[in-house]
């Protein structure tokens, strides 16, 4: 992994994980792409970490997108680092949350990174833009269909062709981020969530997230069916004493965040 253009900090069960390139406003180098990828396969099997949360350095940017000035040589394919960095595979298949802390420009590429997340939580610098079209290229990450079902198509198409920027504000309003921060908060905040993400059950809350992102990707009325397949299936795995220990445990907690 090259050195320093990101870095992992563990606070926890949870991983705050920064895009470390800050002069370039944190821009999709191959390095970083592959750095990123072992980031994410690494932490896969690190059993202490159940969340992770992903942002990055300074205020400017998430991630300015694809290193152009490096495409500019190597070329806009996906295959053209041999097929070998594969963000939204390492990034698809790490079990636990994600939760992506967009602290500023998340543009095309880095559009493309930050709906790889569970989660969007955006700073007022938040600033979203989808260029593909402009640059030159088609979107290979999953934002020509993971953009309009989270917003609709409608206003995907008005994003995706016209490459206009998209505030924090109006991103939340659309459904794109959940909730809007002050720069100094978002991180914080961030964390906060991914720490009551923790809190879940282990198994549960790996087998929910698969759950959920297995259902998006079928039709509806098949996502119900292994819903109540796999909701039967895990039910044999528990007890009647394992819930009534888990009913308290909701309990308690329902008390104590109500005081």
């Amino acid at each position: 992994m090259s050195e320093n253009v990101i870095l992992v900090e563990k606070k926890g069960a949870v991983a705050l994980v920064t895009l470390n390139r800050p002069e370039a406003r944190n821009a999709l180098s191959r390095a970083l792409r592959e750095a990123i990828c072992e980031t994410f396969d690494t932490l896969a099997e690190d059993d202490s970490i159940r969340a992770v949360v992903l942002t990055g350095s300074g205020d400017k940017a998430f991630t300015a997108g694809v290193d152009l000035k490096e495409a500019g040589q190597t070329g806009f394919a996906l295959g053209a680092d041999g097929g070998n960095i594969d963000m939204a595979k390492s990034l698809g298949n790490y079990p636990w949350p994600i939760i992506g802390a967009i602290n500023g420009y998340a543009i095309t590429g880095g559009f493309e990174l930050a709906l790889m997340c569970d989660v969007l939580l955006a700073s007022t610098n938040a600033r979203f833009a989808d260029t593909h079209a402009h640059v030159g290229i088609v979107p290979g990450w999953g934002l020509s269909q993971k953009l309009c079902r989270l917003i609709g198509t409608s206003r995907a198409k008005e994003l995706s062709f016209t490459g206009n920027f998209l505030d924090a504000e109006t991103a939340e309003r659309w459904g794109l981020v959940n909730r809007v921060y002050q720069p100094e908060e978002l991180v914080p905040a961030a964390l906060q969530m991914a720490e009551d993400m923790t809190k879940t059950q282990p198994v549960l809350l790996k087998k929910y997230k698969a759950l959920i992102d297995d259902g998006f990707a079928m039709r509806f009325g098949d996502a119900l069916k292994e819903e109540i397949r796999r909701s039967a299936e895990h039910a044999e795995s528990v007890s009647a004493e394992s819930v009534e220990e888990a009913r308290k445990a909701v309990t308690e907690r329902g008390r104590t965040l109500n005081k």
